[in-house]
């Protein structure tokens, strides 16, 4: 964010994330504190009558439709990336250092059977047979990307493992939690904020899909994925009913995605200008040495 507010290179790139995202974000957030009472008058597929976007399949406002069905795709969302993270960190880090063969293949060996299996396919099987509700929707997409992520952590942590600052650690009797999380995840943070941003685009479009084929989601919840999906039968009779929702999903993902870059740009600038001013006070003292 500073890079926004300083005025450095990276402005522009927040700036646009920024107005991309900010749109479905403050929609799903605070929509449905304007949302409104239902007009139990209204017909299904029209234009007008008061509805400014017309109603939708069963005829509801589809403004306020839209208003009241950001918030669960959100929310479900970001729980499942979250959830996601909670259970792969550890286990990915524990595999990066550990040095017991035995123990490592304990812990990755049954996610690569997950990971082998189609995440949608896996919430699928998973949902025909406990039948989840809305409350259940966020861990059956997160446990579809754990075996992903923490591989991802395994092998990115796998380097900062090996280094002799672990081993020293390890000989001192310091901690997991001190080894593990203060000094390989703090190194491995630039990667899985990378990783975040492209894990939290594809859990929005799982629950997009899930939520479309009707999994953990009423098929007349107020839904942005559902909208698309129950009002694209009268899609040249009402466009609106479909497109907005839509766009309001592509505006999240895509925003989201680019606003994660924005971040990751950013550091890496700030990184580089500490590097160079370290080689220039580095030369400074050299040369203060040498006249000295």
């Amino acid at each position: 964010m500073s890079a926004y507010l300083d005025g450095r290179p990276g402005r522009g790139a927040y700036a646009f994330a920024l107005a991309i995202v900010a749109v479905p974000l403050a929609l799903a957030l605070f929509g449905p504190l304007f949302a409104g009472a239902p007009d139990p008058r209204a017909t299904s597929f029209t234009l007008g009558g008061g509805h400014w976007l017309g109603t939708d399949f069963v005829g509801r406002d589809v403004w306020r439709q839209i208003l009241l069905g950001g918030r669960p795709v959100v929310l479900t969302a970001l729980a499942a990336t979250a959830l996601a993270y909670l259970v792969a960190l550890p286990i990915g880090l524990t595999a990066a250092l550990t040095h017991r063969g035995r123990l490592e293949e304990l812990l990755i060996r049954p996610l690569d059977i997950l990971l082998a299996v189609p995440s949608l396919l896996l919430i699928l099987l998973v949902a025909t047979v406990f039948t989840p509700g809305a409350a259940g929707l966020a861990p059956l997409v997160a446990l579809a990307n754990i075996p992903d992520a923490a591989r991802l952590v395994r092998a990115a942590a796998a380097e900062a493992a090996s280094r002799p600052a672990v081993e020293a650690m390890r000989l001192q009797g310091e901690t997991w939690w001190r080894m593990g999380v203060g000094y390989v995840g703090r190194s491995i943070l630039r990667t899985l904020a990378a990783d975040a941003g492209i894990r939290l685009t594809g859990v929005l479009y799982l629950v997009a899909t899930a939520a479309f084929l009707g999994v953990g989601v009423a098929p007349d919840a107020a839904d942005w994925a559902v909208m698309v999906d129950r009002n694209r039968t009268g899609l040249f009779v009402q466009p609106w009913a479909v497109v907005v929702p839509a766009l309001l999903i592509v505006a999240l993902t895509t925003g989201s995605n680019l606003l994660f870059d924005a971040a990751l740009d950013d550091g890496g600038r700030a990184e580089r200008k500490n590097g160079r001013a370290e080689r220039k006070n580095g030369r400074t003292e050299r040369k203060k040495g040498k006249w000295t």
